[in-house]
């Protein structure tokens, strides 16, 4: 497949690009800018919504429907009987988010030719959201998919044969959602929580693609606290956390983190997003998230051993050694580290003896 061909299948002004995150690697999306349907196709549904684009946290109705070709009328299974699936007096205020679980070999992550309610701002199915986020209630818009190059493991069974994807996507209606700087810190505090929870569940299931999306979106709702998390430092929480308590009607008793535990968890985030990079074979940047969890929670004993294993594959084994013996300072009879300096040293010996051999070569 060549990716430059296919790309200029969509050309123009009205079309934007961007790669996304699916469980299999790295995705290139081309995307028409929508266009209205009519409030009778959409069975008038589009009137239970706001006249501005979805938000995080806006519930939408959508329906992702795959084509044949670029060139096809009506996609796949666009039977009319799935027309009838929302009632036209049916609001999306009334409905709660799709439940269904990120599988390695879906792509788009979402139940095709139905209407699904998703939750924007989740991750649940990074493509369909991004195509949301601009959007409005009654339009549709076409996207087209492929793996980037050297980004996905394409080893679905029948996969490449459907490559690339073509698909629409139908917004009918959606709830108002916030923007991150009107929201509370609760509410982001919140936000960080589910993302960095949502992420541990995605590596445990081997979805490290989806995994390291959810500790970013963590970790970019966590910097927009850094103001407030400098005024808790400075004057303690208690005022701030009653004040911000009230706006939360979800949990009036939620407690925000002190200025301490802050800093643990952007700690925490950066460590686990390099434990992903070393497990997607991105050792520089693996190594630079370690670097900003030990500098933030020096005491932190896994940010140092996933320093210690990044500067192992970039083969700088003193920065390596180092980091390891960080590691046994903080816990000296660590397997993990003994291990790894171990490991180190006999690729010392190994790189040593080789260079003599050379030496030798050289001058005999």
């Amino acid at each position: 497949m060549d990716p430059g061909h296919l790309f200029e299948t969509l050309h123009g002004d009205d079309v934007t690009s961007w790669v996304s995150v699916c469980p299999r690697g790295l995705w290139k999306v081309q995307q028409k800018q929508p266009h209205k349907w009519s409030q009778q196709t959409l069975g008038g549904g589009a009137s239970c919504s706001s006249s501005n684009c979805p938000r995080l946290g806006s519930l939408c109705q959508v329906r992702v429907r795959l084509k044949a070709n670029p060139d096809e009328a009506e996609s796949l299974g666009s039977e009319k009987g799935n027309e009838q699936s929302v009632q036209p007096d049916q609001c999306v205020a009334e409905a709660e988010a799709t439940a269904f679980q990120r599988c390695q070999d879906s792509v788009l992550q979402v139940p095709l030719g139905d209407w699904t309610t998703l939750r924007l701002g989740e991750g649940q199915c990074d493509i369909t959201e991004a195509c949301l986020e601009g959007m409005r209630a009654g339009e549709k818009c076409e996207i087209i998919i492929s793996p980037l190059e050297n980004g996905l493991d394409v080893s679905v069974p029948d996969l490449e044969e459907k490559l690339p994807l073509w698909a629409t996507v139908e917004l009918k209606a959606f709830t108002p959602g916030k923007e991150s700087w009107a929201m509370s810190p609760v509410e982001k505090c919140q936000w960080v929580k589910t993302h960095k929870e949502r992420g541990g569940v995605r590596f445990r299931s081997g979805d490290v693609w989806g995994a390291a999306d959810s500790y970013s979106r963590a970790l970019k709702i966590l910097i927009t606290l850094h103001g407030y998390a400098k005024e808790v430092g400075k004057k303690g929480q208690l005022q701030g956390a009653e004040e911000q308590r009230d706006t939360n009607t979800a949990d009036e008793t939620q407690q925000l983190p002190s200025a301490n535990e802050f800093k643990t968890i952007k700690a925490e985030l950066h460590s686990n997003m390099s434990l992903c990079q070393l497990k997607l074979n991105q050792p520089q940047r693996a190594k630079a998230s370690a670097t900003k969890a030990t500098h933030l929670e020096p005491g932190g004993a896994k940010a140092w051993y996933r320093m210690g294993k990044a500067c192992q594959m970039l083969n700088e084994l003193e920065e390596a050694r180092q980091a390891f013996m960080k590691l046994l300072e903080l816990q000296p009879e660590s397997p993990s580290g003994l291990k790894a300096l171990k490991d180190i040293a006999n690729r010392e010996k190994e790189k040593n003896t080789q260079l003599g051999l050379r030496l030798s070569k050289m001058f005999s």
